[in-house]
Formats: C-alpha cells, structure tokens, sequence
C-alpha cells in the first residue's frame, strides 16, 4: 500500500497573493479571492494567462483582506459568514461562520488515497476538455444536497418554483432568459459568471454546471442568514436598477400592432375620453421603412413631433420598438457591414433571421456598434421626446438556433452569447445617461446577470394564451425576481393564440388583467384575431395587424373589471413607489416567493402558486379556468386580512377563500389597507 509520501506528486501547491488565494497543479491554476462581504469568487484556468474578464460583476469599492491559512494538509480562506476549505489534490468545500457545508465540489479520483473521495471514477470537479483548436469545453461538478430547496436562474416556460431536480438550458430563446445565479434554501447564493451557452442540471446526486466552450471556470458564491441577506450580496455584486420613473409605475397600454399616427391617438384620446387611468403607449414593430432603419416611416407617421406633443399633453410617454436586425435591403446595412458593426457566421450564407426579409442583427458586443445605433435612434427618436425604448429580440432571437454558427466581437456565440442582452441594453442606457437622462428605463425580452444595471425591464416573450401558459409566468416571474432581475411583466392575456370574440378567453384576460395590477409592471399587449385589414403595401406595412386589444375592446362586463383594476393600480402608486426604491436602493425583488419575508416558516419554502407583492400584500392569481374559489397559505409570524372582506386570520394556517371572477385572492400584512376604493 502506498503511503502519502510516495503520492505527494500528485498534489498542488499553495500560495496568497495579496487578498487571494492561490493554488495549482499542472498547468491548473485557480484563485480564490473576497468578492465583497460573505462573499468570493473562484477562478481557474489551464491557459497561459488568465482571461480578466469580469463579465456580470462589478469590482468591489473597497479591498477586502480576508483571513487566510495555508497547511500541510491544505488551505482556508474567510470572508465574513464564508469560509473555503481547498484540500492537496485542489477539492474546494465552502462553509457558512457556524461551520454548516454549504457547498462542496464533487470528486472521485484516486490522487488522494487516504480522503473519503477516494474513487475509482477518476471523475474531476473541475473538468477542463480541450476543443480541438480552440479553448475548452467546461465542467464543473458539485455534491448535490437532495433535500435543498434552489430558486432563481431566469425565465424558463415551466410551472416549478423550486427548480431542484431541473435540467436547464444555459441560453436564450425566445421566452426563455438565462440569469444564473441561484439562491439555495441551505443559506448560500451561487453565480455562474460564464456567459457561455451550456446546461445546468440540479441532479439529485450531482449538480453539474456545463459551459460548451470558455477560456476559464469563474463562479461567485454568498453566504447570507436570510434570503434577503444573499438577494441584497448578489445586487452589489452586478449592480441595481435605477430608480423607476413615476410613469412606468402606472398602466401600459400596448398591441400587435398600431399602423398609423392617428389610430395610436385615437386610442389615447378615447382612454382620456373614457377617464381611465393610462400612463404608456407604444408603437409596435414594423413602423419603421425596413428593418435596420432606425425611424418612423413617414407614409403611416407624416408628423412624428405632433404625435409626442399631443400624448405628453395628455400625460402619456410614447414608448417605441427596436429591433437590431438589418435588413440586406436597408440604407444602413452596407456601412454596418463593411465596418464590422453585424454579427457573423462560421460557415453558411450570413443570414441569422429571415423575417420580412433577410437580416443580420446588429453586434451589440462591438462598442462602435452600440455607438452607431444610439446615433441612428437618438437622431429619429430621442431628440423627439420619446424616453423610453423597448428593445425587442434581445436574446438574440434567430431563425435557427444554431448557437455554434454565430460570431460577435467578443468571441464565438456559443462562448460569449448570453452577454448580447446585456450589451443590447447597455447600448442605450448608456447613450440615454450621457444625454443627462436618470431613472432610466427600457423594455427588453431577455435579460442575462447584470442586465438589471442598465435599467432593463424584462418581459416573458411571445407566449400562449392560456391558462397553463399564465401559470408558467407566475414562477417565471418569481424566479427572475430572486436572478436579480426586479424589474418584470407579461403580456397581459398572452401574446398569441387568442380571440378577442371567445368568452373563454375573456375570463382568462380577466384573470391575467387582475395579476398584471400586481406585476412589477402593468402591460396589456398581444397578436389578437381576427386580424384587421392590412392598411398600406409599402414599408412596414408589409406585417399585418391584430384585433383590437384595448380594454373596451371585449364585452361590458369585461371593461368594468379591467378599469376597476386600472383605479386600483393608480391609487397603490405610493406604495409601488416604495417598492421601487427598495429595489434600486438593494436589489429587492417587488414581487417575491413567501419565504423571502418569511424564511423561519418552513411551509413558506414549499409555496409555489402565491407571492409577495412587497412586504405587505400577499397574492394569489387564479391561473385554472372555472375557479371560484381557492385554498390560500397565511404565513406564520404575521396577521393576515382579507383585502375583500376585511375578514382578519392568524397566520401559519392555510384558508379557504371565495374567487369570483372579479377578484383576485388578496391579503395584507399586520394592519395594512389596500385601497380597494
């Protein structure tokens, strides 16, 4: 039997540098180093150099120098409430300051014949395969705790809360944001800092984080007593929302799609008619000349100027489509081409979206890209009056997903992809900022860690109308809230699939309206049928229009809820405003899972169907069609009241409520009166 000294060629080496940790073996080189307070980054890498990018996270203001011991038998670093323990053959294992495993690398090998991970396997944690050619594809392996609770990683079409046991796709799509950073019900946050595409699965044996290809292994880890402990780490690790404008708080008035100036205001005008409470309104795709123009086209919209007067004469900012696709056709795509300023292919004919006409989206990862289209927008729309963009297929979305076929400025799609929503945003907001702009805001349909830093509202995508589909939102929602993404809404009703003359679908926009009044932000939009004539052949009126979608637009009946769910908003606008600035101030979530304000009751960890709307609102949205009634969980530690009924219960108890279709479960917290009229 060997002993350890005739093994000790396969262990590392130890060192500190400055603040970090430092270990290697072979040509592995890892460092781990405080990332602010309770919190460090780990890095490793087998080339030469390390890459230095930060990706999603921003560099501390202050160095922090933390306690490191190096051992015969290993090595620690301490970070406040988190500590890591490396061993000889480089396992890493992180702990919280009551000495709880937080987390801890999954090895079976043979290097260390005298450790508990001892193996045959001869499986590493960190798993560095070389691609032929290029860097390598990456793999990172953790022991799985199977009775922990993971929430957080971005939007996925899937009705779980608790995606523990989940195989997610690390990439974008249309209606599906990746936002790695998970928040574990054990009292630890995890950041995958790799904006590769790749896979995550939270096995019940393994979680095992995959990057197809990459230069380096960088992750960020949080140990915090309290969701809200890790929520607020995490925001000043990547950055907070700005504070939101008082008008984005209000109502969004929204459909596929306005053809013309007049129709637009015609609809202002009758919701000020009407006196119903209306605080956005948006031009849609298409009213532009082709795509890759950056402006009205002046067949449908003759006086851009009069329009914006007339609608901030009536309190309504006018929000507007991009789009960073180019169209062959386009009076920029030559110039952007020949600057480098689009994005590439590997092998094919350079086409990445075929819709209404071969495109190739813009390289929002080319900083004269960016500048280039601020220009175009900032000339034909900002220096207008419209402050508020909503910048649409943001993943970016292709005809295929062929992730590995697509080159931008940065690297490779599939090695640097999921940064293009950020750097989509990034493109205006900073634009927006050096024009002496605050409180800025932008509608985006994707969103990756960080993205929330550069003002970006994220909506669900083109999604189904129907009532699974809503019920998928509910956990989305939730789910980008705890990513870090505070700032997210629906389509009001779903995008497509829906008839404005069916009364099935109109209990189901009723049903959506009355969750929107309690989203972070309130949008009615959707691709209604039957579709309206087509008004014009040229230009952008090439794409055809839904059915009207505004709230008069269904029966009686249905316009008098949506309206009493508009006054309602209107009047919780004080309380919004506090929720908003608790979200820029510390990256809290407006609209949370139960256990962020209630983590000692343990019931609260398993409720999925119900959210906080701040502190003090607790909602329950009625996603089953025919649903009447329903069974409502009241945590404990708090008195609950029925926003209806004024009805009062203890909390710790699960009750059963009455749900007619104009009411949607709400309860209040300790006192507090929702202004119901």
């Amino acid at each position: 039997m060997a002993n350890q000294e005739e093994v000790r060629d396969v262990y590392g080496y130890f060192e500190q540098k400055g603040n970090a940790l430092c270990y290697r073996y072979e040509a592995e080189r890892v460092r781990i180093e405080p990332w602010g307070a309770d919190s460090l980054r780990v890095r490793a890498w087998k080339t030469a150099e390390m890459d230095q990018a930060d990706w999603a996270l921003i560099k501390p203001e202050k160095e922090i120098t933390p306690e490191i011991e190096v051992r015969e038998d290993g090595a620690t670093i301490r970070n406040g409430k988190i500590r890591a323990e490396i061993n000889l053959i480089g396992k890493i294992a992180f702990y919280n300051q009551k000495g709880e495993l937080l987390l801890d690398e999954y090895v079976r090998n043979r290097k260390d014949m005298f450790g508990n991970t001892c193996s045959s396997l001869e499986i590493e944690a960190r798993e560095f395969k070389p691609i032929t050619g290029g860097d390598y594809r990456l793999t990172m392996r953790f022991v799985s705790t199977p009775e922990e609770k993971i929430y957080g990683m971005g939007q996925y079409q899937q009705p779980y809360l608790d995606v523990k046991g989940a195989d997610l796709e690390l990439a974008h799509r249309n209606s599906q944001a990746s936002v790695p950073f998970m928040l574990s019900s054990l009292g630890y946050g995890f950041l995958w800092n790799n904006p590769a595409v790749g896979r995550v699965n939270f096995g019940k044996n393994i979680t095992t984080w995959e990057a197809f290809s990459s230069k380096k292994l960088d992750y960020w880890i949080t140990a915090g007593d309290t969701p809200a402990e890790i929520e607020e780490a995490y925001a000043n690790a990547t950055g907070k929302v700005p504070m939101m404008p008082e008008y984005a708080m209000g109502f969004w008035q929204c459909k596929l799609r306005y053809q013309t100036q007049e129709e637009l205001l015609e609809v202002a005008r009758e919701y000020k008619r009407r006196n119903l409470p209306i605080s956005v309104i948006v031009v849609d795709f298409f009213h532009w000349p082709m795509q890759g123009e950056w402006k009205f086209d002046p067949t449908y919209w003759p006086d851009p100027d009069a329009m914006i007067k007339e609608l901030k004469d009536m309190g309504i900012e006018l929000m507007v489509s991009i789009w960073p696709t180019v169209d062959y056709r386009s009076e920029n795509f030559n110039e952007m081409k020949s600057k480098g300023l689009l994005i590439r292919v590997d092998s094919g004919y350079p086409i990445s979206m075929d819709f209404q006409g071969n495109t190739l989206h813009y390289d929002a990862t080319n900083p004269e890209a960016r500048e280039y289209v601020w220009e175009k927008a900032k000339k034909n729309y900002y220096d207008k009056g419209v402050k508020v963009f909503w910048l649409d297929e943001a993943e970016p979305e292709y005809t295929v997903y062929d992730f590995e076929n697509y080159r931008y400025h940065l690297g490779p799609d599939i090695q640097v992809g999921n940064i293009y929503p950020v750097m989509y945003a990034k493109t205006f907001f900073d634009g927006m900022k050096a024009e002496g702009q605050e409180n800025i805001i932008n509608l985006l349909r994707c969103a990756w860690a960080g993205s929330q830093k550069y003002g970006a509202l994220v909506w669900s995508g083109d999604i189904k109308s129907s009532f699974p589909s809503m019920k998928n939102q509910v956990a989305a929602g939730l789910n980008m809230g705890i990513a870090g993404i505070p700032w997210w809404t629906t389509d009001i009703g779903g995008f497509f699939g829906a008839n404005i003359n069916d009364p099935e679908f109109h209990e189901l926009l009723v049903r959506w309206f009355e969750y929107g009044c309690f989203c972070p932000v309130m949008r009615l939009h959707g691709y209604r049928w039957p579709l309206q004539p087509q008004y014009g052949t040229t230009g952008g009126a090439t794409c055809v229009s839904g059915a009207p979608n505004e709230v008069w637009s269904y029966t009686d009946q249905v316009c008098e809820i949506l309206s009493d769910y508009l006054r309602l908003r209107e009047r919780m606008l004080p309380y919004i405003t506090e929720l908003m600035e608790e979200a820029h101030e510390k990256g809290t979530p407006v609209m949370r899972p139960l256990f962020y304000d209630f983590p000692e009751d343990k019931e609260s960890w398993n409720v999925e169907t119900e959210y906080m709307f701040g502190p003090k609102v607790l909602v329950k949205p009625i996603t089953d069609a025919d649903a009447r009634e329903t069974d409502v969980y009241l945590p404990g530690g708090a008195s609950w009241t029925n926003a209806w009924t004024g009805e009062t219960f203890e909390g710790g108890q699960k009750v059963h409520v009455a749900a007619p279709i104009e009411q949607i479960p709400l309860f209040t917290r300790d006192g507090y009166k929702l202004p119901m009229k």
